[in-house]
């Protein structure tokens, strides 16, 4: 599909009809996802021998948080690598891409390896930490030492399987899942019940499951699209796996925080359990199952709106406000619809469900009980959960990453956590873990909605007026672009030279122009020159980002200004893009701390302290954004014709740069 097609059809079809499109799928993939994680607690529970039924649950809802230590790990490899290859494909950058690939898998691999070693040495504190004890800990270390030992096989499958899908060929990366999860799902009842192995078959069939998938994805790597890997490949690159790592941070972040959310409930359940008449193994075992059937319904609301991405960000860039308010309240009244189905289900028969996962615990009527009350409690607002995480989500998709982030995190850590903490301590009872969740749920919905209806209240609303969209005519001459550290004055400097000169300047105006090139807003194109947000720059060069129709229409219009005739441009990478111009002058303006602290404290009114946190946070986006576009350091000499100190004073600089232009 070609970019101005792609433009008409994200920007005009309707909007249930892309929703459809692109959220089914998705949908289909976490399923299948989610499916791969219930299997063994189904048939483990089903299970009659030692080490199954309710104590067997028990002790694999204890290592499913650790194995997510293994995902956040991997996962910020994958999916910063297929970010990294993203921006490589768009600046057509074939020396760092495979670079990329290779150096991620190798520190996967070590990682992996590294965990597997403090695994094996603190096994048992490990456990305990996540709430094992007595007859749990004993089969949950048989099963931990089995799923450990091929956690390299295991994370070094999931990474690629990011990198899969960001070659261009998300397809073959569901298939390697599917074929995986389908193996776990046969060999399951083979292992546990035919070949007799318990609690030890389920965790064979799952890593089986994982062989299956890695085998697939390195079968993959023979046939890469945008990259190819040799032995250079794998020779660790420091710039490479910084940048890779800044983009993955986001999962390692929100991956980790289900880990605490896990260990803390664990522990506090085992702690109550043992004092209740439920025991300690029971409501571990029930905790799992509810956790386990929770991403089932997650894993729908979440298809939806991750489906509605590529639509939201398209058209929060192209200004059209209408088309993302409508977007958004598909997806709240379809994820409302799912939650509210759940949650009938969940208070009126959570029996069936319960029955479909087996118990064979030593007090039936006990366990029926307490799942009984963590379904219909634990689960109780349900439809709230899905909201929150579909708002956090939305916040991502249109270039709000510091909302999402606030969204997510205060239900489940600044709420949840403390709750879990505190509420069993004041009921004195296992009770009080579960209320945890539905107060968490209110809470955190309170804020995710507060702000969803502040964000929609702003949106479309007039920014500060921009310069008129107009190209100036000039004389033939030099081109020079300016680049410059925070408070270096080099935007003010940048004027006086083309005052100087009597040539156009140019800064904001390139951005009422890149907005009538690309027919994206004025506002959006502002936010990815100033790096707003992690996930713009991450999804910088996807096909359906508008932040990559911005930066190309922002490109197009430097060629076309610079084609004019003599001017000068500050920012916007202009020196790299312009890097094949003739009678270019590339400056770049820099100046000690001190003196920029100074200038902003000057210019904008804010206190020493204030100063040089902005001075940082300003001089680490352009550094960033700079790398991302061009592969290359910002403020590097060697990149630069002349690099200059501006607390020479502006006038004297003003000076040197007109001097050196007229030449």
């Amino acid at each position: 599909m070609s970019q101005d097609h792609n433009n008409k059809y994200l920007g005009q079809e309707k909007v249930s009809k892309l929703l459809f499109k692109f959220s089914i799928p998705c949908i289909l993939a976490l399923l299948i996802t989610s499916l791969y994680n219930v299997v063994d607690q189904i048939f483990i529970g089903h299970g009659t021998a030692p080490g199954l039924g309710a104590v067997g649950n028990a002790a694999t809802s204890i290592i499913f948080p650790l194995t997510l230590v293994a995902v956040a790990l991997s996962g910020m490899f994958g999916d910063g690598t297929a970010a990294f290859l993203s921006i490589c494909q768009g600046r057509k950058d074939t020396k760092n891409a495979h670079r990329a690939v290779g150096s991620s898998m190798l520190v996967t691999l070590l990682f992996s390896m590294a965990l597997v070693m403090l695994g094996l040495i603190f096994c048992d504190q490990i456990l305990s930490l996540f709430g094992a004890s007595g007859e749990n800990l004993i089969y949950a270390r048989k099963y931990f030492f089995i799923i450990l030992s091929f956690f390299p096989i295991y994370m070094l499958g999931y990474m690629l399987n990011s990198v899969i899908r960001a070659d261009g060929a998300p397809a073959f990366a569901m298939v390697a899942t599917v074929a995986g999860a389908i193996t776990n799902i046969i060999l399951d009842p083979i292992f546990i019940f035919v070949c007799n192995w318990g609690i030890s078959g389920a965790a064979w069939a799952t890593i089986i499951g994982q062989i299956v998938t890695l085998i697939l994805s390195i079968g993959y790597l023979t046939h890469t699209k945008t990259f190819q890997l040799s032995f250079a490949s794998f020779r660790p690159e420091s710039q490479v796996l910084s940048n890779v790592a800044k983009l993955g941070i986001s999962t390692l972040i929100t991956q980790l925080s289900i880990v605490i959310i896990s260990m803390v409930c664990n522990k506090m359940l085992a702690t109550y359990g043992a004092r209740s008449v439920y025991g300690a193994n029971d409501p571990l075992a029930i905790i799992g199952i509810c956790m386990k059937v929770f991403t089932i319904v997650l894993s729908i609301a979440m298809g939806i709106i991750i489906g509605a991405q590529p639509i939201l960000g398209f058209n929060i860039g192209a200004g059209k406000f209408d088309r993302v308010r409508e977007t958004f309240r598909k997806c709240i009244t379809a994820t409302i619809i799912v939650g509210l189905v759940a949650t009938v289900i969940f208070e009126l028969c959570p029996q069936v469900i319960i029955n479909a996962f087996g118990s064979n615990s030593e007090t039936p009527e006990l366990y029926m009980e307490f799942a009984v009350l963590t379904f219909r409690i634990f689960l109780m607002f349900i439809t709230l959960t899905c909201l929150i995480k579909v708002i956090s989500i939305f916040f991502q998709a249109v270039g709000e990453p510091l909302r999402a982030a606030v969204v997510s995190l205060a239900r489940d850590i600044v709420l949840f956590v403390p709750l879990v903490l505190i509420l069993p301590n004041v009921m004195d009872n296992i009770n009080g873990v579960l209320w945890a969740a539905p107060i968490a749920d209110v809470l955190g919905m309170i804020i995710a909605g507060g702000l969803a209806t502040v964000y929609f209240r702003n949106l479309g609303r007039p920014s500060e007026s921009t310069p008129t969209a107009k190209l100036q005519t000039s004389k033939p001459g030099i081109v020079i672009t300016i680049s410059r550290e925070h408070g270096s004055q080099g935007k003010k400097i940048g004027e006086l030279v083309a005052k100087k000169l009597g040539v156009p300047y140019y800064y904001k105006e390139l951005t009422a122009l890149a907005a009538k090139e690309s027919g994206l807003d004025k506002t959006y194109i502002d936010k990815v020159n100033t790096n707003d947000g992690e996930e713009i720059m991450k999804e910088l060069y996807l096909t359906t980002s508008p932040a990559k129709y911005a930066i190309e229409a922002q490109d197009v219009i430097l060629k076309e200004v610079a084609k004019a005739g003599s001017c000068v441009i500050v920012g916007r990478a202009a020196d790299y893009v312009l890097r094949n111009q003739k009678n270019l002058l590339r400056v770049f303006i820099y100046a000690p701390e001190d003196y920029r602290i100074k200038n902003v404290m000057s210019m904008y009114g804010d206190n020493e302290k204030t100063a040089r946190k902005n001075v940082h946070r300003a001089d680490k986006n352009r550094a960033e954004y700079y790398s991302l576009i061009s592969g290359q350091a910002w403020g590097k000499p060697e990149n630069y014709d002349l690099c200059i100190d501006a607390s020479l004073g502006k006038e004297k600089v003003v000076e040197l740069i007109s001097n050196l232009a007229r030449r």
